[in-house]
């Protein structure tokens, strides 16, 4: 018979940390560990064993605040979630302050034209039910082309495209009470690789943008 000897760690363990080393320990990480630490090939949790725990002194003098000193405010980290539809023509980003759509140009106008589509009226019907839903009474609405073309055509087309948008949102909303900047920046602020036909598409796009709330 084989007897089998297991050793186990001792009860009475203690570490000492500096109080960089437990900020980022216990009040970030936690005491779980990151799978970059696990082994090639391993499912993370598959270890057979996990890290003893840190006894914490809580009268450490690392631990407390100086004389005088005290605590940051605290701050709401602003969280970006972004939608897209499959066919890509559309794009939402919504932030704890902003609401954006980015309707691609292809879906709006026909190719170098700022002259709506009948599609496109109905596309931006819905953008203008999300404004009232916010209550925004702030909306910018923004052109961008690709880098095709002259920088000057580019300038004026974007204009022209954001102006048609502004118009049919103006018209659908009905509210004296709405300001909106209306702006064409032709090839600048591109948001994708100008060297692909695929990146171009996503970069020839009229941006509409207002405040989430009472804005």
């Amino acid at each position: 018979m084989t007897r089998t000897h297991t050793r186990t760690a001792h009860p009475r363990l203690s570490l000492v940390v500096t109080a960089a080393t437990l900020m980022v320990v216990t009040n970030i990480y936690g005491a779980t560990t990151s799978h970059a630490d696990e082994s090639p090939g391993v499912p993370p949790g598959s270890q057979a064993s996990a890290a003893a725990p840190v006894e914490v002194d809580r009268n450490d003098p690392d631990l407390k605040l100086p004389e005088g000193a005290t605590l940051a405010e605290p701050k709401v980290l602003d969280i970006k979630s972004v939608v897209e539809d499959q066919s890509g023509d559309e794009r939402r980003e919504d932030t704890n302050s902003d609401v954006k759509f980015a309707l691609q140009a292809e879906v709006l106008f026909p190719k170098d034209s700022a002259k709506l589509s009948g599609a496109a009226k109905a596309r931006i019907s819905t953008i203008a039910e999300e404004i009232k839903a916010q209550n925004a009474t702030r909306i910018r609405v923004f052109g961008f082309t690709d880098n095709l073309g002259s920088s000057a055509h580019g300038d004026v087309l974007s204009r022209q495209r954001a102006d048609a948008v502004q118009k049919v949102l103006d018209q659908e909303l009905n509210d004296a009470n709405l300001t909106y900047e209306v702006r064409g920046y032709g090839e600048q602020y591109p948001i994708a690789d100008n060297s692909t036909e695929s990146g171009r598409k996503k970069n020839r796009r009229v941006e509409v943008s207002f405040p989430r709330g009472n804005g």
